[in-house]
């Protein structure tokens, strides 16, 4: 008996690294997760890379995240900036993800080390 597909937010810095991300996009695409992001996460893993790559183009990674959206079902979790004052976490900045997290969600996908 096939159970159901967990719901996985993908972090920014899970996103951040071009293999990972090809990866992880690949087993959403599958159906082994259902994954979930949100724009404020789009906005940080591109804004890191733009940082740490000046070779590539904001209009390169804008492309691949218009596509990311495109061929994962579901992943764009909307409405949730009203709760990000309302999270109480030792770091300020893992509020706009932790504000993504569905009711049903049951996995959070993230690097512990920070971002460049």
């Amino acid at each position: 008996m096939i159970e159901q597909p967990i719901i996985a937010i993908y972090d920014a810095n899970i996103l951040y690294p071009a293999p990972l991300r090809d990866l992880l996009i690949r087993i959403a695409q599958s159906g082994l997760v259902l994954a979930r992001w949100s724009e404020t996460i789009h906005d940080e893993w591109t804004r890191n890379v733009l940082k740490t790559n000046r070779h590539l183009s904001a209009g390169r990674l804008a492309r691949t995240h218009s596509l990311m959206n495109k061929v994962v079902r579901d992943c764009l979790v909307t409405g949730h900036k009203k709760l990000i004052a309302t999270l109480c976490l030792p770091d300020p900045e893992e509020r706009a993800a932790d504000s993504s997290l569905e009711k049903n969600q049951q996995l959070r996908i993230k690097f512990i080390a920070k971002l460049a």
